[in-house]
């Protein structure tokens, strides 16, 4: 298997007299691979947080959502997820392109549990699995390295109220994010969208803080 701990973490666990617990924790719960059931915990999931790595060395984690099963584990050492349209920064996925290795972290908050995932990604461009999602602009294929269960007597118990209004449909059609009617952001936005947002009504940033606040989304 290849190497799990790194010589820092080994420190800590040496200095915490752990060293002996992490190493059964690890045989006992990290694998290179996902098992079945692991997989229908990830496909049953609605949203996952992202961890990668930029070129100056800075860590960034983003909120990933979609509808259940928008990320699919094709077989015991790969899985994929789409991206779909956001604020054009493309932070998680300009890190990707550069430096591959991320960290995945799906999170079930009724029945607490949780599955962390890491590996080497990549983003595909064009092709069926892109076909296969619409609305995406991007598919990341993501090539597991490790697999492993954390303790879940930290995660609070909660209850989701609905999904997001935003998701893309069969035909890969979405609502305008809110926060695109905002007046200064016009002259960046295509024509399309600029018409959609003077159609449904342009707001200040005063007015998109407020309306964020009171959870009107759109």
């Amino acid at each position: 298997m290849k190497p799990f701990f790194t010589p820092a973490q080994r420190k800590l666990q040496s200095e915490f007299g752990t060293e002996a617990l992490a190493d059964r924790i690890h045989a006992a719960s990290v694998s290179q691979t996902i098992s079945e059931s692991q997989a229908a915990f990830v496909h049953n999931r609605d949203f996952f947080f992202l961890s990668t790595i930029d070129e100056l060395g800075f860590p960034s984690c983003s909120y990933k959502g979609g509808a259940p099963g928008f990320v699919r584990v094709v077989n015991d050492t790969t899985l994929v997820f789409p991206n779909y349209d956001g604020n054009g920064m493309f932070m998680s996925l300009g890190n990707i392109e550069s430096k591959t290795k991320v960290g995945l972290l799906f999170v079930d908050f009724e029945t607490p549990n949780r599955l962390r995932l890491r590996g080497e990604a990549q983003c595909l461009r064009q092709g069926s699995l892109l076909e296969s999602y619409p609305g995406a602009n991007v598919v990341v294929q993501l090539t597991i390295d490790h697999v492993w269960v954390n303790c879940p007597r930290y995660v609070h118990q909660m209850t989701p109220v609905s999904s997001s209004p935003y998701l893309p449909n069969q035909y890969g059609q979405s609502a305008l994010a809110l926060w695109k009617r905002i007046d200064l952001v016009q002259d960046v936005l295509t024509p399309e969208e600029q018409a959609q947002a003077v159609e449904l009504g342009l707001l200040s940033v005063e007015d998109y803080d407020a309306m964020v606040a009171r959870g009107e989304l759109i």
